[in-house]
């Protein structure tokens, strides 16, 4: 156990200290402030302010130090960021101790404030780091409170606060000594403790987690290979469906050209749904997309002629609105088109004759918001959570359609989420549905 230092996420962990000791900065300058104005108690201030400055640089320093090393990311990022996290918690204790000692030393309350830390020091550090930062803490309390006793250095009385100055009276020191070093302790015990059967699920979590992604990736290839085989056969049988259709093996009669028609037609869809469960696949097992950069706009006029046919059959009014702005963007150009595309006829397909389908894309400085907005439909509140899901289809979609693979939308999501953007829907039965992508540039 005592090995179990938290590897994982520590970086962020301390990207959270360096936000919390900004917000310490600002509570020393505003407790300072108040308990001059309102409270009436004459205080250092200009030795406090000038340890909340040094404090808010060092975590400056820290802040651009940590993006550095995150960005080169060396081999050895563990151990520097272990280092790190000491070092700072090591700071800060001494930061604190500077404050408690020029604001009144063991009268002041908030000497408790060094529980924080070792709490602190509980979820960043291992258990052994946990209770040397503990023991650091306790030697600078009793050397603060040893030097005040024995007038090595000057005790800042609180008055106002306290009635008389206790920085030598042995009993209280002895008192708050023994409640405040046990304290320390037992928060150390307690918090590694928790902290350490946090890990250890969290390490199970992880091992249950890459376990799962295997057997996902061995069902991937599988799908993969039955799917391509299936592909195949599909192939050869409507390769020799459509010249007995066509009529270049002898006239058929109406009975037997229905029935080869309807195995054609089948055939096709089957053909559809193979594909579309081979690309979804194939995307998943592709651990990268080969991006570049290309026009969006160009690629966004491309999908609205792929589906201008079919609109115009239904009779349908189709727009779109590109802003000015929106041109080039990196990415996998034909995943992005086949995506709106894809959506631009699913909104023609559940759209009634006569309705308008509108495609607007807006610039949104670092990525771009693609919306693609219909009078169709819609889908409804008991739906919208599992639209993106593999194989399903809303209960009113099915209905009108009754044939669908249910894979289109979640090959959508899968594009997008590895572009880094996200996608999303809003709708309403019966009044038309708006589907919404954010793409970075």
């Amino acid at each position: 156990m005592e090995n179990l230092a938290p590897q994982e996420g520590l970086i962020e962990r301390i990207y959270w200290l360096i936000r919390l000791r900004w917000i310490a900065v600002a509570g020393v300058i505003f407790t300072v402030l108040s308990i001059e104005k309102i409270a009436n108690i004459p205080l250092r201030s200009l030795t406090l302010y000038t340890i909340a400055f040094i404090l808010g640089v060092y975590n400056l320093i820290f802040f651009l130090y940590l993006n550095r090393i995150k960005r080169n990311s060396p081999p050895d990022l563990p151990t520097i960021a272990n280092r790190v996290a000491n070092i700072q918690i090591s700071l800060d204790l001494l930061s604190l101790t500077a404050l408690i000692h020029f604001s009144g030393g063991i009268e002041n309350p908030f000497i408790f404030y060094f529980i924080f830390h070792m709490i602190i020091a509980s979820i960043l550090l291992s258990r052994r780091a946990s209770y040397l930062q503990a023991t650091f803490a306790t030697a600078l309390f009793i050397l603060m409170v040893s030097l005040e006793y024995f007038n090595f250095l000057e005790h800042h009385y609180l008055n106002g606060f306290v009635a008389y100055s206790l920085h030598a009276n042995k009993i209280y020191i002895l008192g708050i000594s023994v409640a405040f070093i046990s304290t320390l302790y037992l928060a150390v015990y307690m918090a590694t403790s928790i902290s350490v059967k946090l890990r250890q699920k969290e390490k199970i979590l992880q091992e249950a987690n890459l376990l799962l992604e295997e057997k996902d990736r061995i069902k991937s290839n599988y799908v993969l290979r039955v799917s391509h085989d299936i592909k195949e056969h599909l192939s050869a049988i409507q390769g020799c469906l459509d010249p007995v259709l066509q009529g270049l093996t002898g006239e058929l009669n109406p009975g037997q050209k229905d029935l080869v028609r309807r195995s054609s037609e089948r055939t096709g869809k089957l053909m559809s749904f193979v594909r579309a469960l081979l690309e979804i696949t194939r995307i998943k097992l592709s651990k990268e997309m080969e991006t570049g950069p290309f026009s969006l706009r160009k690629t966004a006029e491309n999908a609205v002629n792929f589906v201008e046919a079919r609109a115009k059959d239904k009779d349908m009014r189709l727009s779109y609105n590109i802003d000015p702005a929106v041109d080039v963007i990196t990415g996998a150009q034909i995943y992005i088109e086949e995506t709106i595309a894809n959506l631009l006829a699913n909104s023609v397909k559940y759209t009634p004759k006569g309705g308008r389908v509108d495609m607007k894309i807006k610039d949104k400085g670092d990525s771009v918001l693609i919306q693609i907005s219909d009078t169709g439909i819609g889908i409804s509140k008991d739906d919208i959570p599992r639209i993106f899901d593999e194989f399903y289809r809303a209960k009113n979609a099915k209905a009108l359609e009754r044939d669908g693979t249910g894979l289109g939308l979640s090959i959508a999501k899968e594009v997008i989420e590895r572009h880094k953007g996200k996608i999303w829907v809003e709708s309403e039965e019966g009044k038309g549905s708006t589907f919404n992508i954010v793409l970075p540039k």
